[in-house]
């Protein structure tokens, strides 16, 4: 069980859709993880001066959103139980993700993050499904015309157990990483890219 409540779990998010008086629309959305596929994975990053996107992220999220995607971004910050950074910490390093995005006419939607260790064995944690299901709430989102991308085998695990299109993209510079093995021993993603910009552009593909 989780030690929070859902609503702490929550990153800094877009604006929400106001509630209105007849039925949303559902919407599709690309959920993307954070360290390792938008940017370098610095390891328990503290300093969100430090944080830069990898090339071509930019551009990408913003053809995603042009093709009608929310983009979530769902990650996992055991550094915030662990003691390495608080969650105000966690809370600039979205902001300047956004920042950076910004000059691409690209922005992430909304954060989900989980601030747990895995030994708390906590529900939100990926491969748990809590956070995409809490975003789902939040959106009106339509798991089977959504879409994941992500750099480990939790990413793709989650997003199979969700009906999501899985796309897993080799963090540049880490060709070698033994998850891309465990990935495809453990059925494989529906899209291997070599790059996040690849990635989308197969996702979208897909129509």
């Amino acid at each position: 069980m989780n030690p929070y409540p859902v609503s702490r779990l929550r990153g800094s998010m877009g604006e929400l859709p106001q509630e209105g008086t007849g039925a949303r629309p559902p919407r599709r959305a690309l959920f993307v993880d954070r360290d390792g596929t938008l940017n370098p994975d610095l390891h328990y990053l503290k300093d969100a001066e430090r944080l830069e996107l990898f090339r071509g992220v930019g551009g990408a999220l913003a053809l995603a959103r042009a093709h009608g995607y929310l983009v979530i971004c769902v990650t996992n910050q055991s550094g915030v139980e662990r003691g390495f950074y608080t969650r105000d910490d966690v809370e600039r390093i979205h902001a300047r993700l956004n920042d950076l995005l910004r000059p691409h006419g690209a922005h992430i939607d909304g954060f989900y993050y989980c601030p747990h260790a895995p030994e708390s064995r906590c529900e939100c944690r990926k491969p748990g499904t809590l956070l995409f299901r809490q975003a789902r709430e939040d959106w009106n989102i339509e798991f089977a015309t959504s879409a994941i991308v992500g750099d480990r085998e939790l990413d793709i695990e989650a997003g199979r157990d969700l009906g999501l299109f899985t796309a897993f993209v080799e963090t540049p510079g880490h060709e070698d990483d033994p998850y891309r093995d465990l990935v495809r021993k453990r059925g494989g993603a529906d899209v291997n890219a070599g790059s996040f910009a690849s990635a989308i552009l197969r996702i979208l593909a897909r129509g």
